[in-house]
């Protein structure tokens, strides 16, 4: 335990259960040295609390001191004041308590339910509460995510928990969301709890990614060659990057359903009753509904169409919109391939896939790519789990997957929630071992119920009033947490809480980028890409 650690910073003096204790900092203490989000510990007659600083204030003992200062350049008088006249108080929110009986000691650390006795005694937390909270690396706990606000310990997440529920990832732009995900997409990969689907916007998860400053960082294939499988939308642009790919997605126009295009209605700008009028024209037209009508001109659609309720101008402001869709260059009249096969022959063998979508970056082209193709994945899924059900047979059941999204509010919002797939898979809860990793700059626009059903999040600095209490709504302590997320660092910074740890917790997400954090990510076995990290440090020191 290092001196600092040991250093006590003052006693416990008032506070409640429900909006947490006041802490009189001692006269040694300087307040300037406290930090929100902090992590200490309160020593009680009969139990140990634990907490986290969630607010800092000064106070006087003679108000008369505040409406008259008196004269401080003399140091002496300073020195008087301090601690005596003057005086600094923390706030802080306890989360858990150990001990108060041998059962509860065997336990390990419980939910707080009730105060620590007036005077008790506040030190700023140590490693070894650290690890007494959030436990060490083990075959569930992955210690690579960063660590507590100044401290050096390394903080654990529990990524059995983690897989179970659907999580998010939130922050505004350049607040480091992106590093955060590939250190968790790293963590299921080495922990091998689940295989993970990620549909990459912005070619940032699979063979490299940008770096803040300029310049890029090694990506999950070339760090795990044999456990990653990289596909693309965009085979020039891979070119291009020199990214070697493992498949190349092309999507037929018979692949397409009304479904996918409901979902495009605000993206393509197409209205309700256009949406209405794809559903008749599939029924009328069979699975080639979307070629006929981008292929067949306004006078022979009309003649198709003309016993059918479909008004001309939703006829026109579908063509528009399915127009858009026609001209993306993975959509091709038949597609001599099946990707979901594929991408489900991967992850049946442990292998995560990563779909690059290159220069197709429109929110149009992601949505209707991610919402196609997990829908029929997670139909496969489904089917494969009741089977394994009805046969009362473990190992047929498929291995867990993690689908994560980009740009979330787009698949989440209140009015497309119901309609998309990944409304569905996080309402669900890993029923059928599908969960989503969501990451997202404005939490506000998801839909409230699915951000309910949200086990873990992560929350990097967020701006915008409803984007916290959306990231904190059902949080105990919310109000207290507010003044935490309002502070973090605009980079690097982050507060997580949920199912995946025991307590809210502020850390500093870890370096990436280095020939050393490579190595770190090493997995088991894997000789060649610690040899080269090796290499990499040899030439980096000479």
């Amino acid at each position: 335990m290092t001196k600092e650690n040991s250093q006590r910073l003052g006693i416990v003096v008032a506070g409640s259960l429900d909006r947490g204790v006041e802490v009189r900092l001692d006269s040694s203490a300087s307040v300037e040295e406290m930090v929100v989000g902090r992590y200490v510990t309160i020593e009680g007659e009969k139990r140990r609390f634990f907490g986290m600083i969630t607010d800092i204030s000064l106070g006087v003992t003679d108000q008369i001191l505040a409406q008259t200062p008196p004269d401080v350049s003399d140091s002496f008088i300073a020195e008087v004041l301090a601690g005596t006249a003057t005086y600094g108080t923390l706030h802080v929110l306890p989360m858990l308590t150990i001990g108060g009986s041998a059962a509860e000691l065997i336990e390990g650390p419980q939910p707080v339910k009730t105060v620590p006795t007036h005077f008790s005694p506040v030190k700023l937390a140590a490693e070894e509460d650290i690890e007494l909270v959030f436990g060490k690396e083990d075959k569930d706990k992955f210690h690579h995510i960063g660590n507590p606000l100044d401290m050096e310990t390394k903080l654990c997440i529990n990524l059995e928990e983690f897989v179970k529920r659907s999580n998010g990832i939130f922050g505004k732009s350049g607040t480091g969301k992106t590093y955060f995900t590939r250190l968790m997409l790293i963590g299921m990969l080495q922990k091998s709890k689940a295989v993970n689907l990620v549909f990459d916007m912005h070619s940032e998860y699979g063979w490299a990614g940008s770096r803040e400053g300029g310049g890029s960082v090694k990506a999950l294939k070339q760090l795990f060659p044999a456990n990653v499988a990289v596909f693309t939308l965009d085979e020039e642009s891979s070119r291009r990057r020199k990214v070697s790919t493992d498949f190349v997605v092309r999507i037929g126009y018979d692949e397409i359903t009304p479904e996918d295009i409901s979902i495009l209605r605000s993206t393509l700008n197409i209205t309700d009753l256009a949406v209405e009028a794809a559903y008749q024209l599939r029924k009328i037209l069979g699975k080639n509904w979307l070629e006929k009508v981008l292929e067949t001109d306004d006078e022979s659609i009309g003649e198709i169409i003309k016993d059918a309720s479909i008004h001309e101008s939703s006829l026109q402001s579908l063509k528009r919109g399915l127009g858009t869709i026609g001209r993306l260059g993975f959509i091709v009249k038949e597609a001599h391939e099946d990707t979901v096969k594929r991408i489900l022959d991967y992850l049946a063998r442990g292998i995560n896939v990563v779909l690059e979508f290159g220069r197709y970056r429109e929110i149009s082209a992601y949505l209707l790519v991610a919402n196609m193709l997990s829908r029929r994945i997670y139909n496969r899924y489904q089917q494969q789990m009741e089977e394994a059900i009805a046969a009362d047979d473990e190992a047929l059941k498929p291995k867990p997957l993690v689908i994560t999204i980009e740009e979330a509010h787009k698949f989440l919002s209140p009015e497309v929630a119901s309609k998309t797939i990944f409304g569905t898979i996080a309402r669900e809860m890993r029923k059928y071992n599908v969960t989503l990793l969501v990451i997202d700059q404005r939490p506000s626009g998801i839909d409230e119920e699915v951000m309910s059903q949200m086990g873990t999040k992560i929350s990097y600095l967020l701006d915008n009033e409803k984007d916290v209490d959306s990231v904190l709504a059902g949080v105990s302590g919310k109000s207290e947490l507010k003044a935490v997320v309002a502070r973090l660092s605009p980079r690097r910074q982050a507060i997580i809480f949920g199912h995946s740890v025991p307590m809210p917790v502020t850390f500093e997400t870890r370096e990436y980028g280095s020939a050393a954090s490579y190595k770190d990510f090493a997995l088991s076995g894997e000789t060649d890409l610690q040899k080269q990290a090796e290499k990499d440090i040899e030439e980096l020191w000479n």
